[in-house]
């Protein structure tokens, strides 16, 4: 086996990673439902984007650290309701570099497929994402899953700066109309294929308290 193949089957490498994310996440309310619906969300895409298995599975252990770098982030703006300010939204934006500065420098495929997607999941196809404006296929595919996972996920629950959660098929609806504007064409695609699978994945794993 090689050391691509034996990360993605370490079971105890892979609850390290999770334990990662719920840690650099913990005050964030439902941290764990939430990662386990974006892991399974980008394992679902992956396949859907003829991704090899193990690329699949790499992506998607992986994406659970995609907003690691909310560690960095003051807990007084992760959890204020309502709009943030301009000083607070630059803020908040530092997260994805760092999360990438905090998982660089290892040896790890699976640590260095997430630094990407913390770095690149909030990058948008036309180029109005950041933090680097990346357009197209500059984002790599591990951010652009992600990317799409993680907005599906927001739009469909409840986060501390919005109560209000869309019904799937107004969320699909939003998601679908901004093919390749926001999101990548090719992957919208897979998206609307997969759609009951996503459904599925969404109402297994809720969220289990209202979020604060």
């Amino acid at each position: 086996m090689n050391a691509y193949a034996s990360e993605i089957n370490n079971k105890e490498f892979l609850d390290t990673i999770q334990r990662m994310a719920i840690v650099a996440q913990y005050r964030t309310p439902n941290v764990e439902p939430h990662i386990e619906r974006i892991r399974r969300y980008t394992y679902t895409l992956a396949l859907g984007m003829d991704l090899s298995g193990e690329a699949a599975l790499t992506i998607s252990y992986a994406s659970q650290l995609h907003d690691i770098g909310e560690a960095g982030v003051p807990q007084s703006i992760l959890a204020k309701a309502g709009e943030l300010s301009a000083y607070d939204w630059e803020i908040v934006k530092r997260h994805t570099a760092t999360g990438a500065e905090m998982l660089s420098g290892s040896a790890s495929n699976l640590l260095q497929t997430a630094e990407m997607i913390a770095l690149t999941h909030h990058e948008r196809w036309n180029g109005s994402g950041y933090p680097k404006g990346l357009r197209g296929e500059a984002i790599p595919i591990s951010g652009r899953i992600t990317a799409l996972a993680d907005v599906f996920d927001a739009l469909t629950t409840a986060r501390a700066y919005k109560k209000e959660t869309l019904p799937l098929v107004k969320a699909k609806k939003l998601i679908l109309e901004s093919s390749n504007e926001l999101f990548d064409h090719e992957l919208i695609g897979v998206f609307a294929e997969n759609f009951d699978e996503l459904a599925n994945i969404h109402h297994t794993y809720k969220d289990r308290t209202p979020a604060a």
